[in-house]
């Protein structure tokens, strides 16, 4: 049952009934599908990764959590952020916040918030806001070297960070120091399926221009190289190049030259080149297997790079120089052995380099020694992990959080017991799971795992992981929390999933079995001293600081520590730190493995929840009393269960809440009254009082509504009342005052009348009766009468083309003026018609006619139009021999000229006389003096012509009439407009009928029995006479180009 109205589920688990693995699990569910991902155990923060953006971060919802406690408002990150500030800021407390889940669950995500809200509620100035982006800033750069894409993150730290954050006396931000733990060097040679490298390595290549490429030898193909995954080179919503950029401009911000910058790059393309060195098998002289370099060229660009000899690069890959006290024995590596050794190096300049980066970022962003400050601890480290093959780095990760959860079970009971104390509660011990035998077994420094496996790598003669757990079943046989195959035998036990070379660990998050396979190389992380004395002699100054061991006035023969004994200090040093400050949780799980948002996956939450020691974690705060309030909120908000305390209180918060808690009859056993606070032990007393207040709110809502109604009503009733009053009273003054108003309009209309009955009669005695009338009509004659006068002496010229007219004088004359102006228009063309000759008329006709066929179609129309119709081209009537072309036929000729026939079979023109009468169309041969061929102009049914300026025509015959059974002619005419319309107005004469004229740029033709079409096209000529190219295109087809 939620606390606060509105909310889903449980928002704090210590209130969860009943408190079983099944119910946390359906609660978080619930939740996190109506995108609340997060929950409160205690002061206790879970949060589930959503896997998008959701709308409850940014500058207003920090604002808003900045100014309530904890519990006022919904579970937020920023809550927890808020409490750990205001504590160290006003009570002077150090604070840590411990960030932990597996990969994938958003623990870098959560650090970034945390550190983005204690950015923007603590102080501001030009100096604080410096340290604050620096601050902010060492996270990319972190990111880029320390982050990789796996199967279960595209964005996983490979590393644990711990970050103090230093504050003055104010608040402000001082600066910081960044401490790693257990980078994931091996990822640095060697990636799973499906997973990348560290970005940096995708980002230097992604986004360094061509000449910073050059400068470091790379090229910008990732598959170029070895120790890049060939099979996954980009991540689906990271950009490299654009992450590139940001990279160099955080390195800037936090401090970091151009030359620093430059030589990270160069270490950074080192240990790229490293991986494609290639080692081939060689033999010495005695038959002794050794090793070299296949190709120099890798090893000469590595040496050019870093200022060393490169076949001093190559002597210390391939063999090795053994040191006692008294002499030297160098020793040739197989090509095994050499492979390992390029490995190691390339493993521990990049380990290395991230350190360096580090203590650089650390120089940047520390304080001085003088000030006295305040510190806010983030730790983002791994989460619990079982994976199907467990190793070193899981063991020691394990090992890890065995010692976080010891922490937390002891400080958050510390932190109960000195609450109660305060209170003035008796504190009655509490009975918990102890992880200490298991942090024992494994650190013991005698008798622990880790102290074995020192022990192994130190001990002379053959030792290898066989035996390393062979020591651990001999010493922890009779452990209840240890268990391998030999004990198991032992006990007579059989579990077919348990390895020869296995042991397996009862953790307090459950049973994980590690493989102690290559447990005693990854321990020693040796390096040989020829790499890392190569590496000292090289002139590149960051490359050089990397390896201070090589230098050979600081040779020492003493074994460098292991590196579980490394982590065990840096684990040490860490709880110290913690147990010094007040801690802070935030528990992040991961809701599937496909990072799909939405999906909620109960069986991967339940192992996480077991890692997480989740209900555990609800045990310890549930062993006392499950929740606890002041008394002033307390009384506040269940005051309303009580009539002594409803409505009104006078006395003291607590005599208020005895008083309340007495009436409702609640068991002693389940309260107790402290000092500022009253407890309660078990979550249903809660529920039951969050039952009554609700139920109590209902029926003070029924009488606050029953109350109102009858307000509302009441007044109602007295506003309708005064209404009616007001109403009545303005409807009788209206009513009084239209019945006057009409009185008084009626006596005045009686009196206007008798005033003008005596007017009138006064009048008739002078004046006669009619005389207005007849001056009105006197006067408007005479208007009319100087209107005509004035128009007939204005009148225009008789020019038919002249439109003037005069304005009339006066409006009632608008429509005469424009009557007469239309009469005067009508006569002077009919006298213009009058003048004209009847060949005159008969021009006037024909252009007119044209103009009806080719105005605004055809581009030739305009130039025709000045220039009249001859008819006669040739010189018919005084060429005797041409007149014989008319044969028989006795009509008048109406056109006479020469025109172009274009053959439609393949393009050409041939001369042509056209001779067009009343009835026919005549076409002959200029060299002839016979009709070759008369056509009936009842025999043409259509003509075709283009709108271009060309004379091209095509004439369309009947295709049963004897000539148009040969097909249609394609004829050019230099005046086309003048022929086809007077062959118009001749098949108007002659047969009756319209001839159809089609102005189009395709058209087709009939040749004998088939079709020609017929394709005019504007070429790039624009002269008055056109020139026409006829092209044929294919069997049925003619191109006619106007030029």
């Amino acid at each position: 049952m939620p606390i606060l109205e509105g909310s889903i589920g449980v928002e704090d688990l210590v209130l969860l009934e009943p408190l079983e693995e099944e119910s946390l699990l359906k609660n978080l569910q619930l939740r996190y599908e109506n995108k609340e991902i997060y929950t409160y155990i205690g002061n206790v923060v879970i949060s589930v990764n959503p896997y998008q953006q959701l709308p409850i971060y940014g500058p207003e919802f920090i604002a808003k959590y900045q100014d309530y406690t904890f519990y006022e408002l919904k579970p937020h990150i920023y809550a927890l952020a808020n409490v750990a500030y205001q504590s160290l800021r006003d009570r002077d407390r150090d604070q840590c916040i411990l960030i932990t889940g597996e990969s994938g669950a958003g623990k870098t995500e959560a650090s970034k918030l945390v550190m983005s809200y204690v950015a923007a509620v603590c102080g501001k100035g030009e100096q604080v806001n410096s340290v604050k982006e620096q601050l902010l800033q060492s996270n990319p750069v972190l990111e880029a070297f320390g982050n990789a894409k796996t199967i279960r993150n595209n964005n996983s730290s490979r590393f644990g960070k711990y970050m103090d954050i230093e504050f003055d006396f104010k608040g402000s931000p001082l600066g910081g120091v960044i401490t790693n733990y257990l980078l994931e060097k091996s990822r640095v040679v060697k990636q799973l399926k499906g997973e990348r490298n560290f970005h940096i390595f995708y980002q230097l290549l992604a986004g360094a221009d061509e000449q910073l490429l050059k400068a470091l030898k790379l090229k910008r193909d990732t598959s170029a190289y070895t120790y890049l995954n060939q099979e996954v080179s980009r991540v689906g919503g990271m950009n490299d190049a654009s992450n590139f950029q940001d990279v160099q401009r955080a390195m800037i911000v936090i401090g970091f030259s151009e030359e620093e910058i430059r030589q990270v790059l160069e270490v950074t393309a080192l240990v790229l080149k490293l991986g494609n060195v290639e080692l081939t098998d060689e033999f010495q002289a005695n038959g002794i297997p050794a090793s070299g370099i296949r190709d120099g060229k890798g090893v000469q660009e590595i040496g050019e790079m870093v200022g060393l000899n490169s076949e001093e690069v190559e002597r210390a890959l391939c063999s090795r120089t053994m040191e006692t006290g008294k002499e030297k024995v160098v020793t040739v590596l197989n090509v095994i052995q050499a492979q390992y050794a390029r490995d190691a190096l390339a493993k521990n300049i990049y380990s290395r380099l991230f350190n360096w980066i580090v203590n650089r970022i650390n120089e940047s962003i520390k304080v001085g020694t003088g000030e006295k400050k305040k510190v806010m601890g983030v730790l983002d480290i791994y989460g619990f992990e079982i994976l199907e093959d467990n190793s070193f780095e899981q063991f020691v990760i394990n090992y890890c959080n065995e010692k976080l959860q010891q922490v937390f079970i002891e400080l958050t009971l510390k932190e109960e017991q000195e609450e109660y104390k305060r209170e003035g509660i008796p504190w009655t011990k509490v009975d918990y799971f102890d992880n200490g035998i298991i942090c024992n077994l494994i650190e013991h420094n005698q008798r622990g795992i880790l102290a074995m496996l020192d022990e192994e790598c130190l001990r002379p003669g053959v030792v290898s992981d066989s035996t390393f757990l062979a020591k651990l079943n001999q010493l922890f046989s009779n452990h209840s929390h240890y268990e391998s195959k030999v004990t198991q035998n032992a006990q007579r036990l059989y579990d077919h999933s348990m390895g020869l070379s296995c042991f397996r660990i009862c953790h307090y998050a459950g049973k994980v079995m590690y493989n102690v396979t290559s447990f005693i190389d990854k321990n020693n992380d040796l390096l040989f001293r020829d790499l890392s004395q190569a590496m000292w002699k090289a002139q590149h100054p960051l490359l050089r600081s990397l390896f201070p061991e090589g230098n050979p006035k600081q040779v020492s023969l003493k074994r460098p520590p292991t590196a579980g004994s490394q982590f065990k200090n840096s684990v040490a040093i860490l709880m110290k730190n913690l147990y010094s400050k007040n801690p802070n949780y935030i528990r992040c799980i991961k809701p599937n493995e496909h990072q799909q948002q939405g999906r909620f996956s109960p069986e991967l939450v339940a192992v996480q929840a077991r890692y997480l020691g989740l209900l555990e974690n609800v045990r310890v705060r549930r062993a006392g009393y499950a929740h606890r309030q002041g008394y002033k909120s307390f009384l506040e908000r269940y005051r309303l269960l009580s009539r002594s305390t409803w409505p009104h209180w006078n006395g003291g918060d607590r005599e208020g809440v005895e008083k309340l808690l007495g009436e409702l009859s609640i068991s002693s056993e389940e309260l107790a009254f402290g000092k500022t606070k009253i407890f309660i032990r078990s979550p249903k007393t809660l529920f039951y009082l969050e039952e009554q207040r609700r139920l109590r709110i209902q029926q003070l809502a029924t009488l606050i509504q029953k109350i109102y109604r009858g307000w509302r009503c009441r007044t109602h009733y007295q506003l309708m009342r005064k209404s009616q009053i007001l109403i009545s009273a303005w409807f009788r003054g209206n009513k009084q005052k239209k019945y006057y108003g009409r009185m008084k309009a009626s006596a005045l209309l009686i009196q206007a009348f008798v005033r003008g009955w005596k007017a009138r009669k006064n009048y008739r005695k002078y004046f006669r009766s009619g005389a207005a009338l007849t001056l009105a009509n006197f006067i408007y004659k005479s208007i009319a009468q100087k209107f005509l006068l004035g128009l007939k002496n204005n009148l225009p010229s008789t020019d038919v083309l002249d439109n003037t007219w005069p304005a009339a004088p006066y409006k009632c004359f608008n429509s005469a003026n424009q009557e007469l102006h239309q009469l005067f228009h009508q006569w002077k063309c009919k006298k213009f018609r009058d003048q004209l000759s009847p060949k005159q008329v008969q021009v006037l006709r024909e252009k007119l006619c044209a103009s009806e066929l080719f105005k605004g179609k055809k581009a030739s129309y305009p130039q025709s139009v000045p220039i009249p119709f001859r008819g006669d081209y040739i010189g018919l009537q005084s060429n005797p021999k041409l007149q014989k072309l008319k044969g028989r036929q006795e009509e008048p000729i109406l056109v006479a000229e020469m025109v172009k026939k274009v053959n439609r079979g393949n393009g050409k023109t041939s001369a042509r006389i056209l001779l067009l009468t009343k009835g026919h169309v005549i076409l002959t041969d200029t060299k002839k003096t016979q009709a070759k061929t008369i056509i009936g102009l009842d025999n043409v049914s259509g003509v075709s012509v283009t709108s271009l300026q060309d004379g091209l025509f095509g004439l369309h015959l009947n295709e049963m009439s004897p000539v148009g059974s040969k097909g249609d002619f394609l004829l050019v005419s230099d005046h086309v407009v003048e022929l086809l319309t007077k062959m118009y107005q001749a098949v108007l004469d002659a047969t009756q009928r319209q001839l159809s004229v089609t102005v189009t740029e395709g058209f087709s033709v009939r040749f004998k029995e088939s079709s020609v079409a017929i394709k005019v096209i504007q070429g790039p000529g624009h002269g008055e006479k056109s020139k026409l190219i006829c092209k044929k295109k294919g069997s049925n087809c003619l191109e006619v180009t106007v030029q």
